[in-house]
């Protein structure tokens, strides 16, 4: 475990130098991607969200596609296309970016909810299906994708069901101050090519940290707790699913393997619960004074 603990951090050392100043959205990244889930970042234009996808992709020595979301994309754009080869004589399958190990999905909510849909069966399945065929994506397979604020003109709202396959949300931000600084020193052109890359077969080995994670009773107490609190007391318009449920023992468990433990803590859970409701989560009197995860914990608190 120790030696996984010190691969991992290496890995978001190397992303750093390009992201700076961002290590704890950098773990959070690297949780999603260790939990086999996808990642979801809402933040404004210029703040490094297509940077990190881009240094994720190359220092975990992973195949990279994008797909700039628009209006009139539509799902052949994204998964691919029949056509008819004539050298052959017969209809050949062109695979679209989706076969990609690390895709970015930029803008995600500038498409159609239909377009949008054309992720589902890939987020979930690993695989996509087109004309009563499947074919298998590539493994891992990660999905970042990029959200405008929904006050920004040009946007659609995402389907419950497609915000319900990212396992969690992150915001960047602006950097600080200090950060800012070496950014402008840096200039605007990052060389992600100089980044070291790892070799795929020990970042395959770490996708299988977290499947042999412990989770304790106390944990999953815990869990039930926060799910009971959801659904009962009346902050938001509805609970947090089972699936809901899952993704955050499952991101938690990540959480734990960055931390270098191979047990889950309850810190674990409470670290990783604004990111894995705030896209899952809309409170019922629209009260947004302070994140629906300190409603949580503090309605859990006072039942201990």
């Amino acid at each position: 475990m120790k030696e996984s603990h010190t691969l991992i951090h290496t890995i978001i050392d190397e992303i750093e130098k390009v992201v700076i100043g961002k290590r704890e959205k950098i773990e959070l990244a690297m949780a999603a991607f260790l939990s086999g889930g996808h990642l979801l970042i809402e933040d404004m234009p210029g703040v490094g969200k297509t940077t990190l996808a881009k240094a994720i992709s190359q220092v975990l020595g992973l195949d990279f596609g994008r797909i700039q979301f628009t209006s009139d994309l539509l799902p052949a754009d994204i998964i691919g296309v029949n056509y008819y080869d004539v050298k052959s004589g017969e209809f050949l399958f062109k695979k679209g970016p989706i076969f990609s190990s690390v895709l970015l999905a930029d803008e995600i909510n500038r498409a159609t909810p239909k377009t949008q849909s054309a992720l589902l069966e890939a987020m979930a399945e690993r695989q996509v299906s087109v004309e009563n065929k499947t074919y298998p994506l590539p493994d891992p397979f990660f999905v970042i994708a990029t959200k405008n604020p929904f006050e920004e003109s040009g946007v659609f709202r995402m389907p419950s069901s497609q915000l319900d396959r990212f396992i969690c949300t992150i915001s960047l931000g602006y950097a600080d101050g200090e950060s800012e600084r070496e950014i402008l020193r840096q200039g605007e052109e990052k060389d992600l090519h100089a980044l070291k890359t790892f070799e795929k077969e020990a970042v395959m080995k770490l996708l299988s940290l977290s499947r042999n994670v412990h989770v304790s009773d106390e944990i999953l107490d815990l869990v039930q707790k926060i799910i009971k609190i959801t659904r009962e007391h009346g902050l938001f318009e509805y609970g947090l699913s089972t699936r809901g449920a899952l993704a955050l023992l499952q991101l938690a468990k990540a959480h734990a393997v960055v931390s270098g433990r191979n047990f889950v803590i309850p810190n674990d859970v409470t670290d990783v619960l604004e990111p894995v409701v705030i896209h899952r989560l809309e409170l019922s009197n629209h009260d947004h004074s302070e994140p629906a995860s300190k409603k949580i914990l503090a309605l859990v608190c006072q039942d201990c």
